[in-house]
Parts: structure tokens; C-alpha cells; sequence
């Protein structure tokens, strides 16, 4: 198992564990046109037979030590989660420059960025204990945008959540195609989303006159406001925002 760090173990254990549960992980290696992907698999193995999964993508540092803490916490509740990997086999990052040029490859062509997502979704559907008819994702950061353009491709996602993720406006709107509801989670005072972008990206989302989102606003929440232990952090609006992915997980994933 992960020897998390102790912000993170903190972040687990909000979610309380069944004594029956048996938590488990396991590393998946897999492939995107030739290029090695190494994702991050938790779940419960006390739970029989396929299970509604979550695909969740890292933030812009790569597949690092905080998607796999929010994986451990919504195997707890019971789903199948698969940390997707973007970059690539150890491709994980810690100084802002190498993350800004890394991430700037997938934001530069957003077709790759989908799919490096639809990698890790196609690999969650052949899994024997994921309900494939039930699968969400979910992303933080880059993720977060990530997961918000991977919808846009019209895989049968039964819901997309981006917690502070930068906001791509299609021009022209590129929206017919979103299966699922989206449920777009950014912060007030996020220099990354202005409110212009804000708006920008709701008029897109309002072409589409029977999409189902919601765009929540969290006052005062920067960037980055989900992750513990850094300055940006805010308590309250993190767990709101959680409490908010789990409302739309019981409508559509049960």
C-alpha cells in the first residue's frame, strides 16, 4: 500500500472505512500509441462483481501522491477508481517551469489531451469489476480541464467534474456531443479563471439548450484550492466541493 504523507493520510481518513472493507491498489501499465502510461488502481476488493467507477486525472505535477489519496477515498465509498496518466510513465514533475511546459503540450493539442483520458476510460471499460455503464471523471488543476475536454469527445460518461480547472472556450462552441451532466467546481478569486472565462465558458455550455451543468463559484477559494498542505488551500470550500461530486455521484452513479 501507499505510505502517504501525513496531509495526505489526514485527507483519507475524512472518509470513514467499513471494518469489512479490504482496500486494495494496484499499479496498471498500459498504452497510448506506443507510448507507455502507468495508472493507479484502488479499490475494495470485500465488494463482489462490477461497481460504478471513477476515472480520476492528476494535476499538472503528473500522477503523483494527491489523485491517489482522492482515489482512496472514493474506493472507501465504494466505487472503482482508475488515476489516469497523462504524460506518460515516470513523467512526474515538481518545479512550476518543467509542470508549465509540460502541461502546455496537452493544452497546445487538445486532441491528444482526450486521448490521453479516453486511454484510461477505454482501459476502466474492459475491467471485469467496473460497471462500464456507470463511469465518471473527474479531475483537479489540469485535470480538471482535462476531464472537462475528454466530455466533449461524446464518450458515454455518465458525469464530468472539474475541481479548479482551467476553463478552454471552444470557438466555435463545441458542446453537441457532452453525454452526462458536468459539474464545473472553480474558485472566486482563481486568477486562472477569470471571471470573463467564467462567463465565456457558461455561454458556450448555454448553446446547448438541454445540456445539464452547473458551474458552482466558491468566494475566495484560489487555484488549487482542494490541495492540503499548500497555501492555497481552503478547508471549507474543499469539502463542499467533495460533498457536491458525491450529491451528483448518488444521481447518476448510485
Amino acid at each position: 500500500m501507499t505510505d502517504f504523507s501525513p496531509v495526505h493520510r489526514d485527507l483519507i481518513d475524512r472518509v470513514p472505512l467499513s471494518p469489512d472493507a479490504r482496500i486494495e491498489e494496484e499499479v496498471v501499465v498500459y498504452d497510448h500509441n506506443g507510448v507507455t502510461l502507468e495508472g493507479f488502481v484502488v479499490f475494495d476488493a470485500a465488494l463482489t462483481g462490477p461497481r460504478p467507477a471513477v476515472v480520476v486525472v492528476h494535476d499538472w505535477t503528473g500522477l503523483r501522491e494527491y489523485p491517489k489519496a482522492r482515489a482512496h477515498m472514493l474506493a472507501r465509498l465504494g466505487y472503482f477508481v482508475f488515476c489516469a496518466d497523462v504524460y506518460g510513465q515516470g513523467r512526474r514533475f515538481e518545479a512550476m517551469e518543467d509542470c508549465e511546459t509540460e502541461s502546455g503540450k496537452y493544452y497546445g493539442d487538445l486532441p491528444l489531451l482526450q486521448a490521453r483520458v479516453g486511454a484510461a476510460y477505454d482501459r476502466v471499460v474492459l475491467d471485469e469489476r467496473a460497471d462500464n455503464a456507470r463511469i465518471a471523471v473527474i479531475g483537479y488543476c489540469f485535470g480538471g480541464s482535462a476531464a472537462l475536454e475528454f466530455a466533449r469527445t461524446g464518450a458515454p460518461v455518465a458525469a464530468t467534474v472539474s475541481f479548479h480547472g482551467a476553463l478552454v472556450v471552444h470557438e466555435p462552441a463545441d458542446v453537441d456531443k457532452i453525454n452526462g451532466p458536468l459539474l464545473v467546481l472553480t474558485g472566486g478569486s482563481d486568477p486562472v479563471v477569470p471571471d470573463e472565462t467564467l462567463v465565456a465558458f457558461q455561454n458556450e455550455l448555454r448553446t446547448r439548450e438541454e445540456l445539464d451543468w452547473t458551474v458552482t463559484v466558491y468566494a475566495g477559494a484560489p487555484h488549487a484550492f482542494t490541495l492540503p498542505g499548500i497555501p492555497p488551500y481552503r478547508e471549507l470550500a474543499d469539502r463542499r466541493s467533495w460533498r457536491a461530486m458525491l450529491d451528483l455521484f448518488s444521481e447518476t452513479l448510485g
